[in-house]
């Protein structure tokens, strides 16, 4: 449950560009406000938490002022400094000077807060104190992440991931004591060598390293899709992806097991032989519902995806 990734942003940025543009060309005027009227204009911060920077710029391209820092973590760093910084020759500048439009940046990572982020700039209407350009930096995670009423579940994802922290550490120790007791089971199986004893008794061995692949499969799963990956809950392929992974980690737990009971069946307990075959029909059961559920969703986000994109071309 990691914050949305470079790829995820670039998605969602290109699918509400138009919405995300709007949002920036009036958060632009409430600031072009503040500035005429010479208010404080950080209250924005607590409407538009993905705010970072705000500075000026005169018609030269030079930075009027330092920074103004929305972010309290880089206020020090950042705040004090960008006076007289020469910005000519960036893009949005140069495409500033040739368009009386609001006009931005393609995401990019941002050398003062090492951020994904994205810069929009407007030509003041009547310049204050040499300042001609208007220039906000904004946070692109944070701001998608606002535009989607994503905020709150992303702001949480802290607690979620160390909640599940806690559950993956506990599925890591439990395949530690199915080892552990592996172990046991073969230190003592080659040390006491018995002509007479059961000839199954191998296979109780098997069943506990199975069970302790499942689990730790099982965790590793948690692991990567609810702590170290991002998982897009708006789109059907995160879900299903994570159901796939867990119904595949079942499916091969299961399918051990109608082995290992089949060889029971084999070795003379023939009444291992239904549990068996129930087994493998489960299976294979599993496995055609997974491939129908796999092919039905994959065909239902096509089409979905068709149908936004028709949407947003016929606008």
């Amino acid at each position: 449950m990691a914050r949305m990734s470079y790829i995820s942003s670039v998605e969602r940025y290109h699918e509400y560009e138009h919405v995300i543009h709007s949002l920036l060309k009036s958060i632009l005027m409430s600031i072009e406000d503040g500035l005429t009227k010479e208010r404080d204009t950080r209250y924005l911060i607590k409407q538009y938490p993905f705010l970072e920077l705000q500075y000026c710029l005169n018609a030269e391209g030079l930075q009027q002022g330092n920074n103004v820092c929305f972010k309290r973590a880089y206020r020090k760093k950042l705040g004090e400094s960008g006076n007289q910084q020469d910005l000519s020759e960036r893009p949005y500048f140069l495409n500033a000077k040739t368009s009386d439009r609001v006009c931005f940046t393609d995401p990019y990572i941002s050398i003062a807060t090492n951020h994904l982020c994205i810069s929009a700039i407007k030509e003041l209407k009547k310049p204050i104190n040499n300042q001609h350009y208007l220039v906000v930096d904004v946070s692109l995670t944070q701001l998608i992440e606002f535009v989607m009423g994503d905020t709150a579940r992303a702001n949480m994802s802290p607690y979620f991931k160390a909640g599940y922290g806690i559950i993956v550490a506990c599925l890591f120790c439990l395949v530690l004591f199915l080892l552990n007791i592996v172990f046991n089971d073969i230190y003592a199986l080659l040390t006491h060598v018995d002509t007479s004893s059961d000839p199954l008794e191998p296979f109780s061995i098997i069943i506990y390293i199975t069970l302790a692949l499942a689990v730790f499969d099982l965790g590793k799963t948690i692991l990567e899709e609810e702590i170290l990956m991002h998982k897009d809950i708006f789109r059907h392929s995160s879900t299903r992806r994570t159901i796939t992974r867990f119904i595949s980690t079942v499916l091969i737990a299961i399918s051990i097991e109608a082995l290992l009971t089949m060889f029971k069946a084999a070795l003379g307990q023939s009444e291992y032989l239904m549990p068996a075959i129930a087994m493998m029909l489960a299976v294979v059961g599993l496995l055609i519902a997974l491939a129908i559920y796999v092919y039905l969703g994959a065909k239902a986000e096509t089409l979905l995806m068709r149908a936004r994109l028709k949407q947003k071309s016929s606008k």
